[in-house]
């Protein structure tokens, strides 16, 4: 439980620019969320978080634990679109843990 109260920060990488997130376990359903409100995001996670449409593609370095583990239909959707790198993934299939803790996520469009 108390693994839950700390704050979890990472950072996000947007065109260059580095912005400090701090946040607590589980305050959001997912990472495509979070960023959406705390970025501003607009054509952001289109399809809601079902993994289908990959406009939350996100570059992920210092995740770790259970959220480095790709599931459900990140992997088929990726593949689609050509991404075969490990760290390359839908933030909508990432959740808000302490796995997330001294991460850097960066945002590009495909």
């Amino acid at each position: 439980m108390e693994k839950e109260l700390k704050n979890i920060n990472f950072t996000v990488i947007e065109n260059g620019i580095k912005i400090p997130i701090s946040t607590r376990h589980g305050s959001y359903a997912n990472l495509m969320y979070l960023l959406k409100e705390e970025l501003q995001l607009e054509s952001f996670g289109e399809c809601g978080g079902v993994g289908r449409c990959a406009t939350c593609v996100v570059k992920t370095k210092g995740i770790t634990g259970n959220s480095v583990i790709k599931d459900r239909k990140e992997p088929a959707t990726l593949f689609k679109l050509g991404f075969h790198e490990a760290n390359v993934r839908l933030s909508c299939q990432i959740y808000i843990t302490a796995d997330l803790n001294g991460a850097e996520i960066s945002l590009f469009e495909i």
